[in-house]
């Protein structure tokens, strides 16, 4: 048994930030995916996912209990399937931001909810956040509190832009250019970052005034008009702003960047060969990369290996 893929996620802005109600765009990184899968013969790896979706079917379990006007389950179906051996066959690095957690929760969404709401019905944003709420509420199994976005975004597999917490669209992105020098990039950090503490980090920031007036000054604007200027092809600009976002989260968010690239994300805005910013919670994982000029930004950074997501 196997079923369909479900794809990583790329949160491009709004980390951090969509908890305060800025602005967001999330879009689908077709490179990673998982899929549920039964198998003869279970790899030590695959023996382990087994064990955590047992843990994940009991969560359900209470949560249907307690919400049942927030979502239902086929549980008699899952739990055969469970003790069938069934686990998550995926390709999407844990701790690396890219939504993980997120594909698994849409896999099983996606195969035993009833009454789900599907991809091919008229996406009123009724319909997106109830689907974020539910999606919310299962992924909080992993992280201890969740937007629902990453698992909305791999359900979907469209591009999202979050407007604010209650008002969310699917929605286009400029087509991507294969000649363009411009990119977006991920650079490997080669450590794995846990979401729970950097979280807990950032909700502890925000009890400081001067953090939170630091927030809604500078990094909500910032955010928010990064999201503007990329969704308006507005490449200029862009570049601009991802400057001034990039500097204000290596002045404010030092603990959720891995210090040994605190000096190349100061590079990066001393040279304009890129500028970095955060790709998820941080604190290891992935790093998110804008770039003008992929060939210069891969000369700055030949100590480490870039992957493109988006070139324009």
């Amino acid at each position: 048994m196997k079923g369909p893929l479900f794809y990583s996620k790329i949160l491009l802005f709004g980390e951090y930030g969509i908890i305060k109600d800025s602005k967001g765009l999330s879009i689908p990184y077709n490179f990673y995916n998982g899929a549920l899968k039964v198998t003869e013969n279970p790899s030590a790896e695959a023996i382990k996912s087994n064990e955590s979706l047992k843990r994940f079917v009991d969560y359900l379990e209470t949560l249907q209990h307690e919400q049942p006007e927030l979502v239902t389950f086929n549980l008699s179906l899952l739990k055969s399937d469970v003790t069938r051996g069934m686990y998550f066959d995926s390709s999407i690095p844990q701790g690396y931001g890219v939504g993980s957690s997120g594909a698994l929760v849409a896999a099983i969404y996606d195969k035993y909810a009833n009454n789900k709401i599907t991809v091919l019905e008229n996406l009123t944003r009724e319909k997106l956040l109830q689907l974020k709420n539910i999606f919310a509420q299962m992924e909080s199994f992993f992280h201890g509190k969740s937007s629902g976005l990453d698992p909305l975004n791999s359900y979907l597999s469209i591009p999202i832009l979050i407007n604010s917490k209650d008002n969310i669209e699917a929605t286009g992105i400029p087509s991507q250019s294969a000649e363009g020098k411009g990119a977006v990039f991920l650079l490997d950090s080669g450590i794995v970052g846990e979401t729970a503490p950097m979280v807990n980090i950032f909700m502890e920031n925000l009890k400081d005034q001067g953090f939170r007036t630091m927030l809604k000054n500078q990094f909500v604007k910032y955010t928010d008009l990064c999201v503007e200027n990329f969704l308006g092809g507005d490449k200029k600009s862009l570049f601009t702003n991802t400057k001034k976002l990039s500097t204000v989260v290596l002045n404010n968010f030092k603990p959720m960047i891995p210090e040994q690239f605190h000096g190349i994300w100061q590079k990066g805005i001393d040279t304009n060969d890129y500028y970095l910013k955060l790709c998820g919670s941080g604190g290891g994982g992935y790093i998110l990369g804008f770039t003008e000029d992929l060939e210069k930004a891969k000369e700055s950074l030949k100590d480490y290996t870039l992957e493109v997501v988006y070139q324009f």
